[in-house]
């Protein structure tokens, strides 16, 4: 029997409200069972735990069945598309940075390195399978140290750096002593010496970017100080070592410094580093180290550790003249210079530089000929522009103590502060009171997942991904040490506040949904979506977009629609042919709001499948 909501029935609303209640306890009953499971025996949990359930209810909750007018409405199961696996060579694809597609472009500056998508016609409409023996990752902060063999099944790094302490082999897991290159005596007494600098401790530093970050340790030792890293490494410059970071619970993406600027907004981390990671600081005019400050913060930090700092001690061993190295450094203190950076520290191996608080008596503002100034336009629009020798000039101030573009609070004040972008009027279409009732609303959002989902904030998952974050109030909503969040901010949404998201003391990253994330598979526990298939309605296919959250979700992994309710009957239909298992469910209003939420849960499988070839 279908059931009717009507405004002017409230027994009708009534029994709407017990059935949701009793399907979503059903559901979310099985949810644990798949979710608990790690290692394969989901499916099997789940049929018993079915059989003694009385769930029979759950059928009269299919808004298929009430809300009709839409071509998926119409379709018979024998309709639905099934997607099949993918060869299990296919296991670890990135399509962006594929390597066999990558060698096809230029080396210089480190071209082939870069985003390169494929054409629609080499699209794969498969599942990405995970690896034989795949489980569920260990919970943090064990995860931090230990990881399972089987689901990052690569050696190489064991030996390449099996004397810099980066990872072991031990049995069926690898280990993370929480070494580097550049820190064999571990990353918590590197960043002790940085903190001897930089104020680590109190909040004024909360987000990094880590430059040629390696397996991340950095970034996954700064966690417990309350700091978010965005840690990048090219793809496979040594194996899988964005996708071991990721594996290990640290935010990272696949990246490089090469032609196109970073993307992410203009002064958006607090600290920049970069810990022996081979980046030619000193080439093209400095245009790297230009956009590194593009995005550092008036008032933030850059570390530089290894050569060519303290090359006098060191060049033997880096196996490199002396000549060569002192020039190197020397190019790197000039552009320093010109970019208004103050050197506040140089010991042993580590520089430490920090930018000025405002632009007032820097070279390019005072008309230098040797600096060149980017031209006005906006410093967020970075999609796939191209990297520029320039510097990115900073927002006019009116005293020589104001910091340029506005002083945030230390975190976490600054996390529901007013950020200093929207309180000025710099973000057009961002009122102090819209964002104010944004963050309103997601709590009451975040509150009503919660109790449909106990695992949101037990520790269950703890790489998210919010794939059209606005102001970043889900992240700020779900905010806890057990988890970080990854604030997307679509290239195509109306208002880009990302540069907001990140004045909140949240990391995030542009990127267009109708091509693929630069990251590893299954390196996400939970995908938040709300409103992305609105967003991309007529922009691209909506298969596409399902396939690579597909790609990204970890095996037990969830994921939390969010849109109008035509919209996501043709999700649910699709997501059914794609090993997901679904429920829909009313708004935390009521049946009368449009508005719906999905509920999916991504089915245990492995590889095995041999015969799908493309």
């Amino acid at each position: 029997m279908a059931l009717k909501a009507n405004a002017s029935d409230s027994r009708t609303r009534s029994s709407v409200s017990i059935f949701i209640v009793i399907g979503l306890c059903c559901f979310f009953y099985i949810l644990g069972a798949w979710q608990k499971s790690g290692f394969g025996r989901g499916d099997s949990i789940a049929v018993e735990i079915t059989k003694q359930t009385d769930c029979t209810v759950l059928s009269n909750l299919n808004f298929e069945t009430h809300h009709s007018g839409t071509d998926a409405d119409n379709l018979s199961d024998s309709q639905v598309q099934t997607f099949e696996p993918c060869h299990d060579r296919f296991t670890d694809y990135t399509p962006c940075q594929d390597q066999s597609r990558a060698m096809t472009f230029p080396r210089e500056n480190m071209n082939y390195r870069e985003r390169h998508c494929p054409p629609d016609e080499e699209k794969l409409y498969c599942l990405i399978p995970a690896p034989s023996g795949y489980v569920a990752p260990f919970p943090w902060p064990k995860s931090r140290d230990y990881v399972p063999y089987a689901n990052v099944p690569y050696k190489s790094l064991t030996v390449e750096k099996a004397v810099q302490n980066w990872v072991q082999y031990e049995g069926n897991v690898f280990r993370f002593p929480g070494g580097g290159t550049q820190f064999p005596q571990g990353a918590d007494t590197y960043i002790n010496q940085l903190a001897s600098v930089i104020p680590i401790a109190n909040g004024t530093v909360r987000t990094a970017l880590d430059t040629g970050c390696g397996v991340a340790s950095w970034g996954a030792y700064l966690l417990k100080r309350n700091v978010l890293a965005m840690s990048f490494a090219p793809r496979d410059s040594h194996e899988a070592q964005v996708q071991f970071a990721l594996e290990r619970g640290v935010p990272a993406v696949i990246g490089v410094l090469g032609t196109i600027q970073l993307p992410y907004p203009s002064r958006a981390f607090d600290m920049a580093h970069c810990s022996r990671c081979l980046i030619p600081w000193g080439s093209n005019d400095g245009m790297y180290m230009m956009e590194v400050d593009r995005v550092l913060r008036p008032g933030g930090y850059w570390v530089l550790s290894g050569p060519p700092i303290n090359w006098k001690t060191n060049y033997r061993a880096w196996q490199r003249t002396k000549d060569d190295l002192e020039e190197e450094q020397r190019k790197i203190e000039e552009i320093a210079a010109l970019l208004c950076w103050d050197k506040v520290s140089e010991k042993g191996e580590i520089a430490i530089w920090r930018k000025r608080i405002n632009g007032d008596s820097c070279p390019w503002k005072q008309g230098n000929s040797r600096v060149s100034v980017c031209e006005s336009g906006d410093a967020d629009d970075v999609w796939y522009k191209p990297m520029k020798p320039c510097v990115t000039p900073l927002p006019e101030v009116n005293r020589p103590e104001e910091f340029a573009g506005g002083q945030l609070k230390a975190f976490p004040d600054r996390l529901n502060a007013v950020p200093p972008r929207i309180s000025s009027g710099d973000v057009p279409g961002a009122s102090v009171d819209a964002y104010q009732e944004d963050n309103r609303l997601w709590r009451k959002h975040v509150k009503a997942y919660k109790k449909v989902n106990k695992y949101l904030d037990n520790g269950r998952y703890r790489n998210i991904m919010d794939m059209n974050a606005g102001f970043g109030s889900f992240a700020a909503a779900i905010d806890s040490p057990k988890l970080w969040v990854m604030n997307v901010v679509p290239t195509v949404a109306e208002k880009s506040m990302l540069s907001v998201v990140y004045e909140r003391g949240l990391i995030g990253i542009y990127h267009d949904w109708c091509e693929a994330f630069s990251s590893y598979p299954r390196t996400y526990d939970l995908i938040h979506a709300n409103g992305v298939f609105s967003l991309y309605k007529n922009k691209c296919k909506m298969e596409d977009i399902l396939l690579e959250m597909d790609r990204l979700l970890r095996p037990e992994g969830a994921v939390i629609f969010r849109d109008e309710v035509d919209v996501l009957v043709k999700v649910k239909r699709m997501a059914s042919g794609m090993r997901w298992n679904t429920k829909m469910v009313d708004h935390e209003d009521g049946p009368l709001v449009p508005e719906k939420i999905l509920f999916a849960v991504k089915q245990y499988w492995v590889g095995g499948n041999k015969t799908k070839e493309e």
